[in-house]
């Protein structure tokens, strides 16, 4: 098994979690870490690939990289390098690729005007900025590539205070370990194959759209009882308005994904 971006925040966890598992794992990255094996460029992997069965690629720039780093680094390191990837794999008899992506390649189509936009594997990606269009040309790249492959759009894990990643689990965040989870179902499910909403669990519906939009705090009374309690003793507002709402249940149907760290885990 070879992780790339394995002394990243997701790839770092996800070699862990394969490793724990008794799976014999080998991480590459260009910065070491506890789970890299392997110090080396996307462009050179050298051996980390020889005898590998599955690849999981979490390596990539990310959203924070923009404006910091030249365009073409993004396209040389999120397309470039994954073509390089994906065609080193087959090559090999990799049997199973999974690309770790982002909800962020939906760009603009994730903000709405009147209700908050439902977030599946339907809506058609606007992206906005270079990492988006970087992040989804690699995904139609793999897509493309021949192999058995699964893409990921990971919601919102990064480490935030907890009063915003309290707002976020509430309808476009994620804990680290339901991503983890993703990952290996991604791995392990026969037969996975296509792009997947990872999100936590949501407690909205889709008809909830407008309401959201308008007055927020009333629907997450209906919807999260003790919601508004549990966070006045911590100090927190409610959001007045939540413009999108991510749905997992692509993955739950395919890959038997069951995100449970939602925002109770939060709260107790």
């Amino acid at each position: 098994m070879l992780v790339t971006g394995s002394s990243g925040l997701v790839g770092s966890a996800v070699a862990g979690a394969l490793r724990a598992g008794g799976w014999l794992v080998r991480g590459l990255d260009v910065r070491p870490g506890p789970e890299t094996t392997h110090l080396a460029d996307l462009d050179e992997p050298g051996e980390a690939l020889d005898g590998v069965g599955a690849v999981v690629h979490a390596a990539a720039l990310h959203a924070p990289h923009v404006g910091v780093l030249p365009d073409a680094e993004f396209h040389r390191v999120n397309v470039h390098a994954t073509t390089r990837l994906v065609r080193r794999a087959a090559d090999r008899g990799v049997r199973r690729f999974v690309y770790t992506s982002s909800t962020s390649v939906y760009g603009h189509a994730l903000v709405g005007t009147d209700a908050a936009v439902w977030v599946t594997e339907e809506l058609a990606p606007r992206p906005r900025d270079v990492y988006d269009v970087t992040k989804l040309a690699a995904e139609r790249v793999v897509r493309a590539s021949g192999l058995p492959n699964v893409v990921l759009h990971i919601a919102r894990c990064f480490p935030e205070p907890p009063e915003v990643t309290a707002v976020h689990r509430l309808h476009r965040g994620v804990d680290l370990a339901d991503v983890v989870d993703a990952h290996l179902l991604a791995l392990s499910t026969p037969g996975a194959d296509g792009v997947y909403t990872i999100a936590g669990p949501t407690v909205f519906e889709p008809g909830d759209g407008v309401a959201l939009w308008q007055d927020a705090p009333s629907v997450i009374d209906r919807r999260v009882p003790g919601a508004r309690a549990a966070f006045a003793a911590r100090g927190w507002r409610l959001p007045d308005r939540i413009d999108r709402v991510y749905d997992s249940s692509a993955a739950a149907r395919d890959l038997g994904y069951r995100p449970s760290r939602g925002l109770s885990t939060l709260l107790t």
